[in-house]
Protein backbone atom coordinates (compact mmCIF):
# COMPACT_ATOMS: atom_id res chain seq x y z
CA UNK A 1 0.00 0.00 0.00
CA UNK A 2 2.67 2.69 0.52
CA UNK A 3 4.47 1.97 -2.51
CA UNK A 4 1.42 2.65 -4.47
CA UNK A 5 0.95 5.60 -2.78
CA UNK A 6 4.07 6.81 -3.37
CA UNK A 7 4.08 5.64 -7.47
CA UNK A 8 0.29 7.55 -7.41
CA UNK A 9 1.99 10.89 -5.54
CA UNK A 10 5.04 10.55 -8.23
CA UNK A 11 1.88 10.92 -10.88
CA UNK A 12 0.29 13.83 -9.54
CA UNK A 13 2.83 15.78 -9.15
CA UNK A 14 3.89 14.93 -12.50
CA UNK A 15 0.51 15.59 -14.12
CA UNK A 16 1.57 19.47 -14.82
CA UNK A 17 4.55 18.42 -16.76
CA UNK A 18 3.40 16.14 -18.64
CA UNK A 19 0.04 18.06 -19.69
CA UNK A 20 2.24 20.87 -21.07
CA UNK A 21 4.74 17.91 -22.36
CA UNK A 22 3.54 18.39 -26.36
CA UNK A 23 3.74 22.27 -26.11
CA UNK A 24 7.19 24.26 -27.58
CA UNK A 25 8.62 25.37 -24.28
CA UNK A 26 12.22 24.43 -23.66
CA UNK A 27 12.85 21.71 -21.50
CA UNK A 28 15.55 21.67 -19.13
CA UNK A 29 16.33 18.77 -16.72
CA UNK A 30 16.83 19.20 -13.00
CA UNK A 31 19.23 16.74 -10.69
CA UNK A 32 18.64 16.74 -7.12
CA UNK A 33 20.74 14.95 -5.18
CA UNK A 34 19.14 11.35 -3.83
CA UNK A 35 19.49 11.96 -0.36
CA UNK A 36 16.33 10.88 0.10
CA UNK A 37 14.08 8.50 -1.49
CA UNK A 38 12.77 9.84 -5.10
CA UNK A 39 9.16 9.89 -4.01
CA UNK A 40 10.75 12.38 -1.23
CA UNK A 41 12.62 14.38 -3.08
CA UNK A 42 9.51 15.09 -5.48
CA UNK A 43 7.33 15.85 -2.72
CA UNK A 44 9.85 18.60 -1.61
CA UNK A 45 10.90 20.05 -4.66
CA UNK A 46 7.73 20.08 -7.18
CA UNK A 47 6.77 23.38 -5.94
CA UNK A 48 9.98 24.98 -7.06
CA UNK A 49 10.00 23.51 -10.08
CA UNK A 50 6.39 24.78 -10.92
CA UNK A 51 7.80 28.25 -9.84
CA UNK A 52 10.20 28.30 -11.83
CA UNK A 53 8.42 27.38 -14.62
CA UNK A 54 5.74 30.16 -13.93
CA UNK A 55 8.78 32.97 -13.67
CA UNK A 56 10.49 31.59 -16.72
CA UNK A 57 8.43 30.39 -19.10
CA UNK A 58 10.27 27.36 -19.46
CA UNK A 59 9.75 23.46 -18.57
CA UNK A 60 11.58 22.05 -15.93
CA UNK A 61 11.99 18.04 -15.34
CA UNK A 62 12.43 16.70 -12.02
CA UNK A 63 15.47 14.12 -12.61
CA UNK A 64 17.56 12.61 -9.89
CA UNK A 65 19.76 9.04 -9.54
CA UNK A 66 19.46 5.90 -7.14
CA UNK A 67 22.18 6.70 -5.37
CA UNK A 68 25.00 9.55 -5.11
CA UNK A 69 27.88 7.84 -6.98
CA UNK A 70 25.02 7.75 -10.11
CA UNK A 71 24.32 10.83 -9.33
CA UNK A 72 27.61 12.13 -9.83
CA UNK A 73 28.38 10.14 -13.06
CA UNK A 74 25.44 12.01 -14.20
CA UNK A 75 26.71 15.18 -13.27
CA UNK A 76 29.90 14.68 -14.65
CA UNK A 77 28.58 13.31 -17.87
CA UNK A 78 26.48 16.49 -18.28
CA UNK A 79 23.12 15.08 -17.84
CA UNK A 80 21.18 17.68 -15.71
CA UNK A 81 21.09 21.44 -16.66
CA UNK A 82 20.50 22.61 -13.74
CA UNK A 83 21.63 20.55 -10.45
CA UNK A 84 21.15 20.63 -6.63
CA UNK A 85 24.55 19.69 -5.31
CA UNK A 86 26.69 19.59 -2.22
CA UNK A 87 29.45 21.41 -1.67
CA UNK A 88 32.31 19.17 -2.37
CA UNK A 89 29.72 18.16 -5.82
CA UNK A 90 30.22 21.96 -6.64
CA UNK A 91 33.99 22.43 -5.79
CA UNK A 92 34.67 19.52 -8.37
CA UNK A 93 32.12 20.02 -10.79
CA UNK A 94 32.83 23.21 -11.22
CA UNK A 95 36.22 22.58 -12.28
CA UNK A 96 35.49 19.55 -14.37
CA UNK A 97 34.23 19.54 -17.83
CA UNK A 98 30.81 20.83 -17.88
CA UNK A 99 31.64 23.72 -15.68
CA UNK A 100 29.08 24.14 -13.26
CA UNK A 101 28.46 27.68 -12.44
CA UNK A 102 27.01 28.86 -9.09
CA UNK A 103 23.41 30.11 -9.34
CA UNK A 104 21.99 29.53 -5.49
CA UNK A 105 22.12 28.20 -2.31
CA UNK A 106 20.35 28.26 1.44
CA UNK A 107 19.60 31.88 2.55
CA UNK A 108 21.21 32.11 6.49
CA UNK A 109 22.35 28.80 7.11
CA UNK A 110 25.68 26.50 7.15
CA UNK A 111 25.93 22.69 6.46
CA UNK A 112 26.69 20.51 9.45
CA UNK A 113 27.23 16.83 9.66
CA UNK A 114 25.57 14.94 12.42
CA UNK A 115 26.44 11.65 13.78
CA UNK A 116 23.35 9.76 15.08
CA UNK A 117 22.44 6.87 17.25
CA UNK A 118 19.61 5.16 18.59
CA UNK A 119 17.61 6.94 21.32
CA UNK A 120 18.37 4.41 23.98
CA UNK A 121 21.91 3.44 23.00
CA UNK A 122 23.96 3.91 26.22
CA UNK A 123 26.68 5.70 23.88
CA UNK A 124 27.96 9.38 24.82
CA UNK A 125 31.08 9.99 23.39
CA UNK A 126 32.50 9.65 20.16
CA UNK A 127 35.68 7.95 21.42
CA UNK A 128 33.07 4.84 22.32
CA UNK A 129 32.40 4.08 18.62
CA UNK A 130 36.31 3.18 18.76
CA UNK A 131 36.53 -0.20 16.40
CA UNK A 132 32.62 0.01 14.98
CA UNK A 133 31.07 -0.48 11.74
CA UNK A 134 29.05 2.69 11.14
CA UNK A 135 26.94 3.62 8.07
CA UNK A 136 27.44 6.51 5.49
CA UNK A 137 25.17 7.67 2.57
CA UNK A 138 28.58 7.26 0.05
CA UNK A 139 32.58 7.99 0.13
CA UNK A 140 31.51 11.32 -1.21
CA UNK A 141 28.18 13.00 1.03
CA UNK A 142 30.32 16.00 2.29
CA UNK A 143 28.85 17.19 5.30
CA UNK A 144 27.31 13.23 6.22
CA UNK A 145 30.38 11.27 5.31
CA UNK A 146 33.28 13.31 4.26
CA UNK A 147 33.34 15.63 7.61
CA UNK A 148 32.62 12.91 10.34
CA UNK A 149 35.16 10.30 8.98
CA UNK A 150 38.02 13.40 8.98
CA UNK A 151 37.26 14.02 12.68
CA UNK A 152 37.59 10.30 13.82
CA UNK A 153 40.64 10.08 11.98
CA UNK A 154 41.72 13.02 13.53
CA UNK A 155 41.00 11.95 16.95
CA UNK A 156 42.29 8.62 15.82
CA UNK A 157 39.03 6.76 16.40
CA UNK A 158 39.08 3.52 14.35
CA UNK A 159 36.11 2.39 12.02
CA UNK A 160 35.12 0.30 9.52
CA UNK A 161 32.31 2.94 6.71
CA UNK A 162 29.91 0.76 5.08
CA UNK A 163 27.75 3.22 2.43
CA UNK A 164 24.24 2.46 2.57
CA UNK A 165 23.07 4.92 -1.10
CA UNK A 166 21.38 7.42 0.97
CA UNK A 167 20.61 9.52 4.43
CA UNK A 168 17.39 7.92 4.97
CA UNK A 169 18.90 4.80 4.46
CA UNK A 170 21.51 5.73 7.19
CA UNK A 171 18.88 6.70 9.59
CA UNK A 172 16.44 3.42 9.09
CA UNK A 173 19.62 1.43 9.85
CA UNK A 174 20.72 2.39 12.39
CA UNK A 175 17.19 2.90 13.91
CA UNK A 176 17.28 -0.92 13.27
CA UNK A 177 19.74 -1.18 14.89
CA UNK A 178 22.16 -2.83 12.13
CA UNK A 179 24.63 -0.10 12.73
CA UNK A 180 26.06 1.68 15.86
CA UNK A 181 26.08 4.87 14.60
CA UNK A 182 25.61 6.76 11.65
CA UNK A 183 26.66 10.17 9.10
CA UNK A 184 23.78 12.42 8.21
CA UNK A 185 22.86 15.99 7.62
CA UNK A 186 20.51 18.01 10.20
CA UNK A 187 18.23 19.10 7.20
CA UNK A 188 17.52 15.46 6.16
CA UNK A 189 17.06 14.25 9.69
CA UNK A 190 14.23 16.22 10.33
CA UNK A 191 12.83 15.52 7.27
CA UNK A 192 12.62 12.13 7.17
CA UNK A 193 10.15 9.88 8.51
CA UNK A 194 8.63 10.84 12.51
CA UNK A 195 8.47 7.15 12.80
CA UNK A 196 12.45 6.98 12.63
CA UNK A 197 13.65 10.09 13.88
CA UNK A 198 11.94 9.57 16.88
CA UNK A 199 13.95 6.64 17.65
CA UNK A 200 17.52 8.22 16.98
CA UNK A 201 19.65 10.76 18.87
CA UNK A 202 22.19 13.60 17.55
CA UNK A 203 25.68 12.52 18.93
CA UNK A 204 27.50 14.87 17.69
CA UNK A 205 27.80 17.87 14.72
CA UNK A 206 30.56 19.09 12.84
CA UNK A 207 31.51 22.43 12.53
CA UNK A 208 29.75 24.29 9.51
CA UNK A 209 30.44 25.22 6.19
CA UNK A 210 28.88 27.08 3.22
CA UNK A 211 25.77 24.74 1.97
CA UNK A 212 24.22 22.87 -1.15
CA UNK A 213 24.61 24.74 -4.45
CA UNK A 214 22.25 24.90 -7.00
CA UNK A 215 24.13 25.22 -10.58
CA UNK A 216 24.03 25.69 -13.85
CA UNK A 217 25.65 23.74 -16.52
CA UNK A 218 28.09 25.97 -18.64
CA UNK A 219 26.63 27.19 -21.77
CA UNK A 220 23.29 27.56 -21.01
CA UNK A 221 21.13 30.48 -22.24
CA UNK A 222 22.49 33.05 -19.70
CA UNK A 223 19.32 35.11 -19.74
CA UNK A 224 17.42 32.34 -18.22
CA UNK A 225 20.61 31.60 -15.41
CA UNK A 226 19.31 35.12 -14.64
CA UNK A 227 15.86 34.33 -14.57
CA UNK A 228 16.10 30.93 -12.67
CA UNK A 229 18.75 32.84 -9.55
CA UNK A 230 15.88 35.58 -9.81
CA UNK A 231 12.76 33.36 -8.73
CA UNK A 232 14.86 30.98 -6.57
CA UNK A 233 15.75 34.29 -4.50
CA UNK A 234 12.15 35.63 -4.51
CA UNK A 235 10.65 32.40 -3.61
CA UNK A 236 9.68 32.80 -0.60
CA UNK A 237 7.52 35.78 -1.29
CA UNK A 238 5.20 33.53 -3.13
CA UNK A 239 2.49 32.13 -0.98
CA UNK A 240 2.18 28.90 -2.40
CA UNK A 241 6.02 28.64 -3.55
CA UNK A 242 6.79 29.14 -0.15
CA UNK A 243 5.72 25.86 0.90
CA UNK A 244 8.44 23.93 -0.39
CA UNK A 245 10.80 26.14 1.74
CA UNK A 246 9.09 24.08 4.55
CA UNK A 247 9.22 20.79 3.16
CA UNK A 248 13.28 21.88 2.63
CA UNK A 249 13.58 22.63 5.91
CA UNK A 250 15.37 25.66 4.42
CA UNK A 251 14.64 29.61 5.13
CA UNK A 252 14.72 30.58 1.77
CA UNK A 253 17.35 30.55 -1.05
CA UNK A 254 20.04 33.61 -1.70
CA UNK A 255 22.16 34.46 -4.95
CA UNK A 256 25.24 32.69 -5.06
CA UNK A 257 28.70 32.58 -6.53
CA UNK A 258 31.53 30.32 -7.52
CA UNK A 259 33.79 31.63 -4.85
CA UNK A 260 31.33 31.43 -1.82
CA UNK A 261 32.89 27.20 -1.50
CA UNK A 262 36.28 28.63 -1.41
CA UNK A 263 35.73 27.38 2.38
CA UNK A 264 35.50 24.00 1.14
CA UNK A 265 38.31 23.81 -1.57
CA UNK A 266 40.51 25.00 1.24
CA UNK A 267 40.18 21.70 2.96
CA UNK A 268 41.84 20.18 -0.21
CA UNK A 269 39.59 16.90 -0.98
CA UNK A 270 40.33 14.94 -3.23
CA UNK A 271 38.20 11.76 -3.62
CA UNK A 272 37.33 9.70 -6.73
CA UNK A 273 33.86 10.54 -7.75
CA UNK A 274 31.47 7.58 -9.10
CA UNK A 275 33.36 5.39 -12.13
CA UNK A 276 34.10 8.89 -13.96
CA UNK A 277 36.66 10.78 -12.33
Amino acid sequence: MKNIKKILLIILLALPWLASANTHQPVYSFGIVPQQTPSQLLHAWAPVLRYLEQETGARFVFRTAPDIPTFEQRTAAGEYDFAYMNPYHFTVFNQGEQGYQAVARARDSTLQGIVVVRKDSPIQQLNELDGATLAFPAPAAFAASILPQAHFRAQHIAFTPRYVSSHDSVYQAVAAGLFPAGGGVERTFMATDASVREQLRILWTTPGHTPHAIAAREGLNAALVQQVQRALVTLEQNADAATALDRLKIKGFTAAQNADWNDVRALNINLSLGATE
